[in-house]
């Protein structure tokens, strides 16, 4: 898999928390994640933790922590003595990225269909509020993380922690290829379509829900494929 160098940018500070906020793991990811999806940390460039940990005000053991996140996410690779570098994937590894998810997210749905509660489906439709608003806001990051923590979501409430590991390793790589390929993401209706399936879910339609999870994968399919 080829890969982009990081280095640490001048844009970052624009991340910083608020003053008197001791930042945490799953507050400063985040934000790391969106600027690696917006490429606010520029391709082929260099970063240290120490220059991160001076962004967010916090030690380099709380950067290591989301550092390994998202070399766990495979979103960066970590190698000893070497630079951090942010994933690739390219069109073939995409392609096979999504033809994985296709199989494992109609078993999800399936589940899900089974699990769901009202404050579970409350919870999907928190997310596919936040990603609207991200998007009518112009925010391609967030929306692009949000749309993938959508799918994430939905593993949880599926209840199958083989598959929710699993997926977790697919849909930040996919995020990544949105980032890179799909130059209008933020016109891409993923969030009506997660609307839909949310809705099936909560009406425990595991046919429609299936088909709807199945044309929404093919619809992704195809924009990347532009």
């Amino acid at each position: 898999m080829t890969a982009h160098a990081l280095h640490y940018d001048p844009i970052l500070p624009t991340l910083r928390l608020v003053a008197g906020k001791k930042p945490s793991v799953d507050d400063i990811y985040p934000r790391l994640f969106d600027a690696i999806l917006e490429q606010r940390i520029a391709p082929a460039s260099r970063f240290t933790e120490e220059g991160l940990g001076e962004t967010f005000g916090v030690s380099r053991s709380v950067i290591r922590r989301v550092l390994a996140k998202l070399s766990h996410q495979q979103v960066i690779i970590l190698r000893p003595n070497q630079r951090a570098q942010v994933a690739a994937p390219d069109a073939q590894q995409t392609r096979e990225i999504l033809e994985a998810r296709r199989l494992t997210e109609i078993t999800v749905v399936q589940l899900a269909c089974a699990q769901a509660t009202p404050a579970k489906i409350r919870q999907l439709r928190d997310l596919i509020t936040r990603e609207r608003e991200c998007i009518e806001r112009d925010q391609r990051g967030p929306a692009i993380r949000l749309s993938g923590e959508f799918h994430l979501q939905l593993a949880k409430i599926a209840g199958n922690e083989p598959l929710a590991q699993f997926l977790n390793s697919l849909v930040p790589l996919t995020s990544l290829a949105i980032a890179r390929y799909e130059a209008q993401a933020c016109t891409y209706c993923a969030w009506q379509e997660h609307g839909a399936i949310a809705d099936a879910i909560e009406q425990q339609d595991v046919t429609r829900a299936v088909n709807l999870m199945t044309l929404h994968l093919n619809h992704l399919e195809r924009q990347l494929n532009q």
